[in-house]
């Protein structure tokens, strides 16, 4: 696995969807695996997972922008960095993955570095697999449920989601969150937002003339719909870096987003399918139901999380310059001198937290839920990781269907177990 090439594992890369106890009824593509299922081992689990969104390492940071220099930009939520990239380092998803045993979460979205690099700027694996595994909790018992059928799952998948054997990883993302953060993005570049539904200026913007000028603004639903299409990249990039790893590694699966994220999160409203198990409240106004958060685990920078909007807006800033925080003095890093880059950000004021909040809550009130025009939580890209069945790609496929890794697989990863 670690002498696989990326050049390979880019033009390797295909949806291998038929697993080890598998079965089509018919069709073209009819066959059933003469195999039982085969659960991925507690070490490719957690190599499947790292590579979603392991930690690896501290950020850069964004170094300059003319507005407010010499101040650092202080645009970042976090200051680890992760498997995959962050829009100007927010960092809002949160990793969950299922299988036989359980439904789990991956906690280390503000998890410090998970190792020190060698002199030639390298990552020890096992390092970061030790670290990501003390940061892996369990929340429900055997496989999230999610029955594998119309219409919680689309048509075409229900014959392999989420079956026994396989590996689900589920990136969540704070939606909410991404929002606040983008406003204080805004903010900090001159901006205000405009509420483009209702034709009006957001009501009170006029007393930050002196912060911001009000006139130069964004509307709602651009920066809701940017917001959308930001945390859309972070999660499909976070399973794009696993897919990747599925073919040095030799395993089947593929990335998709063929399943109702408001069925995985929990809103379905379906007794049985309980899925995440994340609370959502629904609305005449709204199209779809809205999840905001799991208690305990992953809630959302909204009511009823927080009590106000205002009260988000703190929270946001604890995390951006409080303790373990990117722009906190104490926080370690990877220059030689930490203190003066971290201390070198502007910290968010008084005055700007209110124009922040203002501009929040005008959207909360105004639509009843914080988004406005987006949902508060967001599922769009999931990765499944399972055994391959070469008998079914023999049977049907010209050779080279599959890469030596999968061909090799069984001997190398489960010498003990019958092919």
């Amino acid at each position: 696995m670690l002498g696989f090439g990326l050049v390979e594992a880019l033009l390797g890369r295909r949806s291998r969807r038929f697993f080890m106890g598998a079965e089509i009824p018919d069709g073209v593509f009819a066959y059933k695996s003469k195999h039982a299922p085969l659960p991925l081992s507690e070490l490719e689990k957690l190599l499947v997972v790292t590579a979603c969104a392991g930690n690896t390492g501290w950020h850069n940071m964004i170094y300059r922008a003319q507005r407010y220099a010499p101040h650092l930009s202080n645009y970042a939520a976090a200051a680890g960095g992760r498997t995959f990239p962050s829009a100007a380092g927010f960092h809002t998803s949160t990793t969950f993955f299922t299988d036989d045993t359980g439904v789990y979460v991956l906690n280390n979205r503000d998890a410090p570095a998970a190792a020190d690099r060698k002199a030639d700027g390298a990552l020890e694996l096992e390092r970061v697999l030790e670290a990501m595994q003390g940061q892996v909790t369990k929340l429900q018992d055997g496989r999230l449920k999610l029955p594998a059928e119309v219409p919680f799952v689309e048509a075409h998948n229900t014959w392999v989601t989420n079956q026994p054997g396989t590996l689900l990883v589920i990136p969540v993302a704070d939606l909410a969150q991404h929002v606040l953060l983008a406003l204080c993005y805004m903010l900090q570049n001159g901006l205000v937002l405009y509420d483009d539904m209702h034709k009006r200026a957001i009501p009170g913007i006029a007393q930050f003339g002196e912060l911001v000028d009000v006139h130069n603004v964004w509307p709602i639903t651009f920066v809701e719909q940017l917001s959308l299409a930001e945390v859309t990249a972070e999660m499909a990039t976070s399973c794009y870096a696993g897919a990747l790893m599925l073919q040095a590694m030799g395993l089947g699966g593929w990335m998709y987003d063929g399943i109702d994220p408001f069925s995985v999160l929990g809103a379905s409203g379906v007794a049985g399918v309980e899925g995440l198990g994340f609370r959502y409240d629904t609305d005449e106004r709204w199209p779809y139901p809205n999840p905001t958060g799991l208690a305990g685990v992953m809630e959302g920078f909204c009511p009823p999380h927080y009590p106000t909007m205002r009260a988000a807006v703190d929270a946001v800033c604890e995390r951006k310059f409080g303790a373990g925080g990117p722009f906190n003095k104490e926080t370690p890093g990877p220059w030689l001198q930490n203190a003066k880059v971290r201390g070198a950000a502007q910290v968010h004021d008084e005055a700007f937290r209110e124009c922040v909040a203002l501009q929040a809550q005008y959207v909360y009130d105004t639509f009843g839920k914080f988004p406005g025009t987006v949902p508060s939580m967001f599922i769009c890209t999931y990765l499944q990781a399972h055994h391959l069945d070469l008998d079914f790609y023999d049977k049907f496929y010209q050779p080279r269907a599959y890469l030596h890794t999968h061909a090799h697989h069984m001997a190398q990863w489960h010498p003990a177990t019958p092919s």
